[in-house]
């Protein structure tokens, strides 16, 4: 990485956070822009590593230098390679388009994949999760990051309020939503596209009648979750689908919905072995 390392120091970065490119990232930060561009910013060594390894397609890496640790170069390079557009940038730029709390001296923007619930395909007997109408992309990052630690074979938002490549949920994913299958629709598409793949619906309710631990969650099913501020519509009830509860000893009658899936995702994987 030594000669490498050279190359992207020996030319002049851009130091202008007016420049046209950097204001066009910069945007990505705004659902509409993202829509309009369809790509996100992805910011980290780790986030844009799990990206290329999902095979997102990386559209320009934007590189400081005089921060960038040798991963991030290597992982730079490495996106480069694949066909990235490759700038050097001065370090109020990328204080620009950096967020969160920290800063690896690269931040990218990436293509986003089609959430196709058709074009969904599974294995046999899946672990499935779905999210309705999940506002925070903080809990949808970190129910992404419990499923890809379980093994879920997919998760699939349903009305979903918050738009999953928000650039905050990527990060509190830690990049795991590029290894795992996503798909959207609307709660009535999702529970027939369910229907039709033959999976169980176990929804957590905090009036549900089952206990959690006393729940099968072995073979084909879908752990369906709500928000915290509504829980689940009547989308989910009926007689196809088994309300399911975590008992709730103090005085709060629910969980965040983050720690809920959590806790469902490994009862199901101790039940699968």
């Amino acid at each position: 990485m030594g000669a490498g390392r050279r190359e992207v120091t020996d030319r002049d970065p851009i130091t202008s956070t007016r420049n046209p490119r950097v204001t066009a990232a910069a945007a990505l930060r705004d659902r509409r822009a993202r829509d309009d561009a369809g790509r996100t910013l992805v910011d980290g060594v780790r986030e844009l590593s799990r990206a290329l390894d999902g095979r997102a397609r990386v559209a320009e890496v934007f590189v400081d230098p005089s921060t960038a640790s040798t991963a991030a170069l290597a992982v730079a390079e490495r996106a480069r390679a694949a066909g990235a557009a490759f700038t050097t940038v001065g370090g109020p730029v990328l204080a620009r388009l950096a967020y969160g709390d920290r800063s690896e001296g690269i931040v990218a923007t990436v293509a986003i994949p089609p959430l196709d619930l058709e074009a969904l395909s599974l294995p046999a007997a899946p672990l499935v999760v779905v999210l309705e109408a999940v506002e925070k992309p903080g809990n949808l990052g970190a129910v992404l990051r419990s499923a890809d630690g379980a093994g879920a074979d997919a998760v699939i938002l349903a009305d979903p309020r918050t738009d999953p490549f928000n650039p905050n949920a990527v990060r509190a994913s830690l990049g795991t939503i590029f290894g795992i299958r996503l798909a959207a629709g609307t709660a009535a598409d999702v529970r027939a596209w369910l229907v039709g793949a033959g999976l169980r619906m176990l929804a957590a309710r905090v009036d549900g009648e089952l206990d959690y631990a006393a729940a099968d969650l072995t073979g084909g099913v879908a752990i369906v979750l709500g928000s915290e501020a509504a829980g689940l519509t009547d989308a989910w009830s009926g007689d196809a689908v088994t309300a399911v509860r975590l008992p709730m000893l103090g005085i709060a009658d629910s969980l965040n919905v983050s720690i809920t899936a959590a806790v469902l995702l490994y009862e199901a994987r101790r039940q699968r072995g």
